[in-house]
């Protein structure tokens, strides 16, 4: 019984428009015999933007990781394509403070936006996006408590193309729990 369920598991969806929207709560992660997520499974919710992915399951690992540890989830909507996204993760990875607040408070999960899968039933749940990428900030249980248009924490004008140190630790302070 416990194969034949991997097996639908694993098993190819169907098309994103013809799949019914499926609620956060009710999609279970993939979870050792602890009840802890896999800790590949975290791991790869920030790889990279993948239009593979199936962002349901994907917040599902978040919340159970979230939960596990304290933790606030940022769902980070953007694409390969997107080179803010890419500037955004080098400003990230590259300021160990950043990096460490980061680590310490959030489950940090990309969700794909592209041409090739745009995961309109996932992002119905929330605000319009103005921009890419664009930042969620949700509760362990998946609820909405932050949209950040992330121009807001860009550099100023006349400053190198990135993101203002001091606006994206408020940020990333303000709604840490």
């Amino acid at each position: 019984m416990i194969v034949a369920g991997l097996l639908c598991a694993c098993s190819p969806s169907s098309a994103p428009t013809a799949a019914p929207a499926q609620s956060p709560a009710s999609a279970q992660p993939p979870v050792a015999e602890s009840g802890a997520p896999v800790a590949a499974d975290v791991a790869a919710l920030n790889t990279r933007f993948d239009p593979a992915r199936d962002p349901a399951a994907d917040l599902a690992v978040a919340q159970a990781e979230a939960r596990r540890t304290g933790k606030r989830i940022v769902l980070d909507v953007g694409g390969e394509w997107c080179s803010w996204c890419h500037l955004l993760d080098a400003f990230i990875e590259g300021d160990a403070d950043v990096r460490t607040l980061v680590d310490t408070k959030y489950v940090w999960m990309k969700v794909n936006y592209s041409e090739d899968n745009e995961n309109a039933a996932f992002l119905s749940q929330f605000p319009t996006i103005k921009g890419y990428p664009h930042l969620f900030v949700l509760d362990a249980d998946g609820k909405l408590l932050h949209s950040q248009f992330t121009g807001e924490l860009e550099a100023d004008k006349g400053q190198p193309k990135g993101y203002n140190r001091e606006r994206f630790l408020a940020f990333v302070q303000a709604w840490a729990p």
